[in-house]
Parts: structure tokens; C-alpha cells; sequence
């Protein structure tokens, strides 16, 4: 690449030790896509809190980062972590919290703000149109490039966090005009509506294709987005269009492929993830619960054990204590990245394909995949 002579300086060291590993990194991914040049970055969403997911290794590299005097330059936010950091976590294994603590301790110490959750759009990350930016969450990625217009590769923890200390990422991928446009149309023949819709959807066409959709036919609102950008990013897809919705310009779609959805995929994705028909508990929440959606979980008044899981954030704008003694609201972790199987969970519930994908993947736990009102019900 063709570095600055700033650049130049950071990569030899002038800057520190620690921001001298994180320039190798980005400048080695820029390197193996045959960037150009780095570009700046205005904000970062950093993946890797849980030490479910980094175990060890990663909290060992983090520390070493710490020690090397490494910070972040520019607003950098967190994934979820392991644990709720303000209940007593009483469930999980005491260990587990120990490392959890050093984690977000060695996050702090480098800079980034602790928002611990995958809807940082919903908590104050919000990106503008057009904006370079280094997300590493999935969902938030296909949310950030799609429905908000940003510009974001689908960045590793480690990518992401090295954009983080350095304010930098490599000039390739979706920050490019030429990888934006869409490859593929899909006719959304069947009704489309609630989260549980839509994320049905993202996830049959993520896994199917390996392009980038224009959806015709739907009209999302943000939890239909968000629902949609998980479904979507469960694949290896990281941005949309939907006619009429989405801000990115298109230009003529009519010479694309172009697939049906109807019933029968849908139908497909249930028995593609159900496993079981009584789950242990209920859990919405993947990506993080907007308001509205806390709002439809109490007024349903469940009779089973339901784990709301929401941003922080988003929490603090709820402004009445739940009453109902089965809703757990949950903040700064999600179903997926804690030890649900070492609290004694074996099955749940939910509404997200990427949820119901993860749990059965990374945990082994059993799944009922269904829309969040038969599953409230019951």
C-alpha cells in the first residue's frame, strides 16, 4: 500500500509500541486485499467481549495491548459481554466472571466505551450516510452499510479493534462504489412483518447466496431491519438494498438474477432450526430489543420464563419497573455469548434465526424457532 509519511512514522514505531502492532495489522489486511491506501475511520464497533468467545488467548492479547500503552483514537463501542454487569450473576460460574471483569477492565484501560451490546445504532454509535466506519458485529454491519448508508468491511475483533487504536482501515470491499451495487433481486412473495418474518428471510437468503440482495416487495421498519440485517449476516451477506426503503443508490436492477421467496422457504428455515417444542425458558433479544419491542414482551404477560435482553440504553428509556415476575430484563450480554449451558440451560426459545443458530452451534443447546407471539403464549 501506499502509506503517508504520518503512517510511515506509526508503522516504524514513533507512536509507540502498541500502535505501532496495531498499524502492522491493518496494513497487513490492507496488503492481502490489495488496498490502495488506508482511509480514516470515524467510529468502531468492537466484537470479542465475551470471554465465552475469547477465552484465554484473548483476554492474554488484550492485556499485552494494554501493557504496550495502546489506545483507541477515535469513539469506540462494545459487543456484548458474558454477564449482565449489574445483576449478581449468581447463575454463573464464579471463574467466568472473574475473567469477564479483567476483559472489559483491559477494554476500559485501552479507551473503549463500555456499551456491551450489538445494537450500537440503538445506544449512541450511530453512523451517518457515507461514513467510513470499522464494525465488527455481524448484524450491525448489514445494518450500518444497509439501512443507515455507512461504509464498513465485516471486521474481526482484531480488525476492528486495531481501526480502533489506529483511526484507520484499508481503502477495499464495501468501502468502495464498485462492491455496493446489488447482484441479486428477491420477490418477496410471502407476508412479511414481524421480526420473526424477517429474519426467517435474511436467513434463507444468507445462506443460499453469497451476493448482495435488492428486496422487493417488504417494508421494514427499524425492528424489521434489525431482524433482517441479523438474518442476513448469519450468512456471509453484510449489505442490502430494499426498493423504496434503503438510502444507497442502485441504478437499473432489471438484467439481475432474480429469486422467488415464498412459503416454502420459509417453511424450510423452521425445520431447518427447530429442535424441540418445550424450551427451558424464552429469550428475545437477538440483536438487542428495541423499546418497542420490551413493550410487546410485558403487555403479552407471559406465564413462561422470558429473558429480555436490550442495550443498556435502551433500558434506561423503559422508565417503569416490569412487574411481571417471569420477564428477566437483561442488559450488556446476550443469549449467545453467555454460558447458558454451564447456568443449566438445555433449550430456549426465540424468535431470531441467528440466535436460534448460535445457541444450537456454540452452546448445543435445543431451539424452538417461532414468532415471538406464539412463543409468549404458551
Amino acid at each position: 500500500m501506499n502509506l503517508t509519511s504520518d503512517e510511515e512514522k506509526l508503522l516504524s514505531g514513533e507512536g509507540g509500541e502498541g500502535l505501532q502492532k496495531a498499524m502492522e495489522i491493518i496494513v497487513s489486511i490492507g496488503d492481502i486485499n490489495d488496498a490502495p491506501r488506508l482511509i480514516p475511520v470515524e467510529r468502531v464497533q468492537i466484537s470479542g467481549v465475551s470471554y465465552k468467545t475469547i477465552g484465554d488467548a484473548g483476554l492474554e492479547f488484550l492485556q499485552d495491548l494494554v501493557g504496550l500503552g495502546a489506545k483507541t483514537s477515535v469513539y469506540s463501542t462494545l459487543n456484548p459481554a458474558g454477564i449482565d454487569l449489574e445483576q449478581k450473576n449468581s447463575d454463573v460460574p464464579a471463574r467466568f466472571v472473574e475473567k469477564q471483569g479483567e476483559i472489559l477492565r483491559a477494554y476500559e484501560s485501552l479507551g473503549a466505551t463500555p456499551s456491551c451490546t450489538c445494537t450500537p445504532y440503538l445506544a449512541g454509535n450511530k453512523p451517518g450516510f457515507g461514513e467510513h466506519i470499522a464494525f465488527a458485529e455481524s448484524s450491525a454491519v448489514a445494518y450500518a452499510n444497509s439501512a443507515l448508508g455507512a461504509r464498513t468491511n465485516r471486521e474481526s475483533a482484531i480488525t476492528a479493534l486495531a481501526s480502533a487504536i489506529t483511526g484507520k482501515t484499508p481503502l477495499y470491499g464495501l468501502h468502495l462504489d464498485e462492491n455496493r451495487g446489488p447482484t441479486l433481486k428477491v420477490n418477496v412473495n410471502e407476508q412479511v412483518k414481524s421480526a420473526f418474518d424477517y429474519s426467517a428471510l435474511g436467513y434463507y437468503i444468507g445462506k443460499h447466496f453469497d451476493e448482495t440482495p435488492i428486496f422487493k416487495g417488504i417494508q421494514p421498519g427499524v425492528e424489521g431491519l434489525k431482524a433482517l440485517s441479523a438474518g442476513l449476516a448469519t450468512g456471509k451477506v453484510s449489505l442490502f438494498h430494499i426498493e423504496g426503503v434503503t438510502p444507497n443508490t442502485v441504478g437499473d436492477v432489471s438484467s439481475l438474477e432474480t429469486f422467488e421467496y415464498t412459503g416454502a422457504e420459509r417453511k424450510t428455515v423452521t425445520e431447518d432450526l427447530n429442535t424441540c417444542d418445550d424450551p427451558d425458558i424464552l429469550c428475545i433479544g437477538c440483536p438487542h430489543c428495541t423499546l418497542a419491542e420490551i413493550k410487546q414482551v410485558i403487555d403479552a404477560n407471559p406465564k413462561k420464563e422470558v429473558w429480555v435482553y436490550t442495550s443498556r440504553a435502551v433500558q434506561k428509556q423503559l422508565g417503569e419497573k416490569i412487574k411481571n415476575p417471569n420477564i428477566r430484563l437483561i442488559s450488556d450480554t446476550c443469549m449467545v455469548v453467555q454460558p447458558l449451558e454451564e447456568m443449566g440451560i438445555g433449550s430456549l426459545g426465540t424468535n431470531s434465526t441467528k440466535c436460534a443458530y448460535y445457541t444450537r452451534n456454540l452452546s448445543g443447546l435445543d431451539v424452538k424457532f417461532d414468532n415471538m407471539e406464539n412463543l409468549l403464549k404458551k
